[in-house]
């Protein structure tokens, strides 16, 4: 039995605002309603490792989540982080920040690590995934250009692959293209099998 056929009982609930989460679940298929949105705070213990952020941050939505879990509903949470030596790069505030995560990621490479949680009323389950992106050497000029056109200041490490600085910049990716869009989709699809298979 396919994946969506599984779910047709249940209630998948996407607990995120982010457009291009929800344009992932759609394309795999899998029918899922936008949970309501709600307020939590994203801070995390300063001595955790930076590839473990994002599974400390995804578990801590969940759990944050102001509702009771019904017996047929499966909340997904999740969230994604750039990683650049052992520094972490969340959402820049602001223009300037913006623009200096992007001249720290000129001519590097880095790695976008995602978490995931699903949460029933009875149990739950965390998992990660991780891609390494090659940026190739950017001048001022271009980096100004795609923060004052794209403005993305919603988006961990300033950048989102799949828009002119996917294009024009990066050389060459290893894992998952959607976890750098915010969402490891495929290993979702398989994660998600497994967990209503238990």
């Amino acid at each position: 039995m396919l994946l969506h056929e599984k779910l047709l009982p249940y209630r998948l609930l996407l607990a995120s605002q982010s457009p291009r989460r929800r344009e992932l679940i759609s394309g795999c298929g899998l029918p899922y309603e936008p949970a309501p949105k709600y307020e939590c705070e994203e801070r995390y213990p300063a001595e955790l490792p930076a590839e473990e952020v994002p599974l400390y941050l995804s578990r801590l939505k969940s759990h944050a989540y102001p509702a009771p879990l019904g017996p047929k509903e499966i909340l997904l949470t999740a969230d994604t982080v750039v990683v650049l030596g052992s520094r972490v790069l969340g959402k820049p505030h602001g223009r300037d920040e913006a623009l200096q995560m992007l001249r720290d990621l000129a001519g590097c490479r880095h790695t976008v690590v995602s978490g995931v949680t699903f949460r029933t009323a009875e149990r739950e389950h965390t998992f990660g995934s991780r891609t390494d992106v090659w940026f190739r050497e950017l001048n001022d000029e271009e980096i100004a250009y795609y923060v004052d056109t794209f403005r993305p200041f919603d988006k961990a490490g300033s950048y989102g692959i799949q828009e002119w600085i996917g294009y024009a910049a990066i050389e060459r990716i290893e894992g998952s293209f959607y976890n750098v869009m915010g969402l490891p989709i495929q290993k979702v699809y398989t994660e998600l099998d497994k967990f209503l298979s238990r």
